[in-house]
C-alpha cells in the first residue's frame, strides 16, 4: 500500500465557471488557470500520482502546453487514475478538504463525493469530502482564492508488488 498527498490553489476570477469535483456549482466567480482550474480534481490527481510515485500533473498536464487548454479536470482525473492502474495501483479510499469562504459548501459536498466516487471508480462509502472556510484569514478567507488538500490510499493490483 501507498499514501499519496495533493494540494492544489487557483484565485477566483470574474467571469469563469466554478468547477469543483467535476462539478459546476454556482457562484458569481469561478477559478482562474490554463484548465478549468479545479482545485478538488487536481488536488487528487496529485495525491494519486505522488502515492504511485509518478510525479505531479505539471509534469503530465503542463500548464505552458495549449493542448491542456480548458481540459475538463474530472477527464485528467479518469485518466490519472487510468495511468496509475497502468502502473500496477488502484485507489482504496480518498480523503478531501475544500477550503473556501464562498460560495458555502456544504450543500454540495455530497455531490462532489459521489462524483469523485465516480472517477476513482470506488464506493462513495470509501470517498470523503470535507468544506473548511478560511476564517477570513489569507487569500481563501478573503474569498480571493478556494484550495484543496487531499489524501489518496493505493493499492497494489499486480501479485508481484
Amino acid at each position: 500500500m501507498r499514501v499519496g498527498i495533493g494540494h492544489d490553489t487557483h484565485r477566483l476570477v470574474e467571469d469563469r465557471p466554478l468547477i469543483l469535483g467535476g462539478l459546476r456549482i454556482e457562484h458569481s466567480r469561478g477559478l482562474a488557470g490554463h484548465s478549468d482550474a479545479d482545485v478538488v480534481c487536481h488536488a487528487v490527481a496529485d495525491a494519486l500520482l505522488g502515492a504511485a510515485a509518478l510525479g505531479d500533473i505539471g509534469e503530465h498536464y503542463p500548464d505552458d502546453d495549449p493542448q491542456w487548454r480548458d481540459l475538463d479536470s474530472a477527464q485528467l482525473l479518469a485518466e490519472v487514475v487510468d495511468r496509475v492502474g497502468r502502473e500496477g495501483w488502484r485507489p482504496v479510499n480518498c480523503d478531501v478538504i475544500v477550503h473556501a469562504q464562498a460560495p458555502k459548501l456544504g450543500p454540495h459536498k455530497a455531490t462532489i463525493r459521489a462524483n469523485l466516487a465516480r472517477l476513482l471508480g470506488l464506493p462513495e462509502t470509501a470517498v470523503n469530502v470535507k468544506a473548511k472556510t478560511g476564517e477570513h484569514v489569507g487569500p481563501v478567507g478573503r474569498a480571493e482564492a478556494i484550495a484543496c488538500h487531499a489524501v489518496v490510499l493505493l493499492e497494489s493490483c499486480t501479485p508481484e508488488r
